[in-house]
């Protein structure tokens, strides 16, 4: 979205006004647990929070923004709320409680229902109540009528708009044979069972150099400056362009993948105790969790096989020419041989095969790239020989 001076005036007035509403009711129940009254209602909360509020003083500027992005705030604290009580039952990952959100956070998001008349002007602009007509790039077209938008400040000061849309039946790809395992490495980014090696883009790495040059500008501004804020924006947005790039790499890998590939494998990595060591920048940089999450709920979607192995499986330890479990080697072993069968094999391709067979995929070690060790001659074929042999060319 590209919205004009006046709009964006209008949007933080409307980030605003949700942040206030979010933070009062976040607020009356914490009293309100504090003191061991009975949880309010969201009914309640909205009655006096909102439409009362609405005609006193210090809450009359409410009125200068739609009710509805209002009341979603509200909705908004009854979902955190769930999740954090859900967490605590076991019923999800647990969760922090509900926190207060601060006028300084450089993320912000307002919701629009359909009971805010918002509309996609003939012109293809997006028509918001009590903001106007915003200029927008459409990166697809709407499969349906939208239910809800949702208006997104990012941190660089991006604006963007999210729909809600109701979508047919996924497209399901015609079978296909191959099936595939992957090791997720940080020498390359992914190694697949069928010996293909694709390269670590390290997006942070290669900007590592421009980060530096302007989070040295950011830290020489004066706390509370225009100028500290228009260069945290300038920080904000160089960041902002590696986030995107390791995106758009991980989107366009993932689904190349599901395409060609029946099923597919993977190593449940631990990506936390993995960021607690000294790899710890490279292994953000390559965002392997972001890259699986895609490809599970790109095979959902497109009928396709998606299998996650244990993180205890001795991938890297096991031949997956004869099967025979060599041992713990250290990491810049890149190359080992079978003691049980003699077959040289490639570190990564090894493990690659050994995730898929451990997946219970149909992927023949003969694919793992390997080959025979050398053998040595016999002795009496070592050296040469003291007197000339009649030779056997023809």
């Amino acid at each position: 979205m590209y919205p004009s001076a006046g709009q964006r005036t209008a949007l933080a007035r409307a980030f605003g006004c949700a942040r206030v509403v979010y933070n009062d009711a976040l607020r009356a129940r914490e009293t309100a647990r504090s003191q061991g009254l009975p949880f309010p209602k969201t009914g309640n909360l909205s009655k006096r929070l909102i439409t009362e509020a609405k005609n006193t003083a210090e809450r009359a500027w409410l009125g200068e923004v739609s009710a509805v992005v209002l009341q979603q705030s509200l909705r908004d604290l009854d979902a955190a709320y769930k999740n954090f009580f859900d967490g605590l039952k076991g019923k999800r990952p647990r969760m922090g409680a509900p926190r207060y959100k601060s006028r300084k956070d450089t993320r912000q998001a307002v919701r629009f229902t359909a009971n805010a008349r918002w509309s996609i002007t003939p012109g293809q602009k997006l028509r918001l109540p009590k903001i106007g007509d915003v200029r927008v790039k459409w990166s697809r077209t709407l499969p349906s009528t939208p239910s809800t938008v949702s208006v997104v400040k990012d941190s660089a000061g991006r604006y963007f708009a999210s729909f809600i849309v109701e979508t047919g039946p996924f497209e399901v790809l015609p079978q296909t044979t191959p099936e595939l395992g992957i090791d997720l490495g940080l020498g390359h980014f992914a190694v697949l069972s069928d010996g293909t090696k694709i390269d670590s883009p390290r997006f942070l790495r290669r900007a590592e150099k421009r980060l530096k040059k302007a989070q040295r500008a950011l830290s020489r501004k004066e706390k509370g400056s225009k100028n500290r804020d228009r260069a945290r924006i300038r920080v904000a947005r160089a960041h902002a362009r590696v986030a995107d790039a390791r995106r758009e790499f991980h989107h366009r890998l993932s689904t190349q993948l599901i395409r060609e590939n029946q099923a597919v494998a993977v190593e449940d990595l631990s990506v936390k105790g993995l960021a607690r060591t000294r790899l710890a920048k490279s292994v953000h940089d390559a965002g392997w969790s972001a890259f699986v999450s895609m490809l599970e709920y790109k095979a959902a979607r497109y009928g396709r096989t998606f299998v996650k192995i244990g993180r205890f499986e001795p991938t890297s330890q096991v031949c997956s020419q004869c099967g025979v479990k060599d041992g713990p080697k250290p990491l810049h072993v890149r190359e080992w041989t079978c003691r049980a069968c003699g077959a040289v094999l490639d570190r990564d391709i090894n493990a690659a095969v050994n995730v898929a067979k451990a997946a219970g995929l149909a992927v023949s070690a003969r694919r793992a790239q390997v080959r025979r060790a050398p053998v040595p001659a016999p002795r009496s074929e070592a050296g040469t020989h003291s007197t000339p042999q009649p030779s056997t060319a023809r």
